[in-house]
């Protein structure tokens, strides 16, 4: 049985790790600096939000960190594994164990009802038909749609289709959820019920970086790093981040 101690310390350990990462790209005859020098880490069951302005890095970063991209220079621990230095097969594995992705425009197979596009990660994780059903009907009751998993995309409202691609995201049960303007085409009434689910996932344990440009949303994470620049210009604890009281409906 785990000591308090040693939960605490799993709970502060850092799951990401950044030494001085640099990503410079090359257009034609120049060079653009998308990112000059960023160290930072981030906790197990931390919530971040990842701000700044277009131009800022934050794009780059988020592309580094969920492994889509890899530095130019410096170091990326993920769970104390180097993944700086792995080839595209290494992070592609790693992405799919490690991180659920939410996107703004919720990147849905249309074809596909919401039971399979949640089910879909687990199909190149290999688990066997009957346990990927099991599983990706427990996070979309987790997230309030038990009553739409047959229902394709098309069929859905915009905060349902958001609903079936967090559940996507959580269906791995990876380390990290990144999820990228996930409110972006939403409505305010949607935007609230869709952070509110955060909110549960992060109470459940989860490490959640939230990058959005709605000063808004970030008020709901407990950290904000804002980039400028291709660089940290600010880096802050939110003392009374914004909270639900109520449990995450169906609606």
């Amino acid at each position: 049985m785990k000591s308090h101690t040693f939960e605490l310390m799993e709970q502060t350990r850092p799951i990401i790790s950044l030494h001085d990462l640099k990503r410079t790209y090359i257009m034609g005859t120049q060079q653009v600096h998308a990112l000059r020098s960023i160290s930072l880490s981030i906790s197990k069951n931390e919530y971040v939000a990842l701000m700044g302005p277009s131009g800022s890095g934050k794009s780059t970063l988020m592309n580094l960190i969920g492994c889509l991209d890899t530095p130019t220079s410096g170091e990326y621990f993920l769970n104390n594994q180097l993944v700086s230095d792995m080839t595209d097969g290494e992070l592609a594995a790693i992405r799919n164990k490690e991180i659920g992705f939410v996107f703004q425009t919720f990147n849905l197979l249309p074809r596909l009802s919401s039971l399979d596009n949640v089910a879909l990660p687990l199909v190149y994780a290999g688990v066997k038909r009957s346990h990927r059903v099991e599983i990706a009907e427990q996070v979309l009751e987790q997230v309030g749609l038990a009553d739409r998993m047959h229902h394709n995309p098309n069929e859905l409202s915009g905060g349902q289709r958001q609903r079936v691609a967090i559940a996507r995201a959580l269906v791995n049960n990876p380390s990290i959820i990144l999820a990228d303007e996930p409110t972006g085409n939403l409505d305010t009434k949607t935007s609230l019920e869709i952070m509110e689910i955060f909110q549960k996932i992060h109470e459940l344990g989860n490490t959640i970086i939230l990058v959005t440009h709605e000063p808004d949303i970030a008020l709901y994470a407990h950290r904000e790093i804002r980039l400028r620049d291709g660089e940290v210009e600010t880096d802050q604890i939110n003392p009374n981040p914004e909270k639900f009281g109520a449990s995450v409906g169906a609606s």
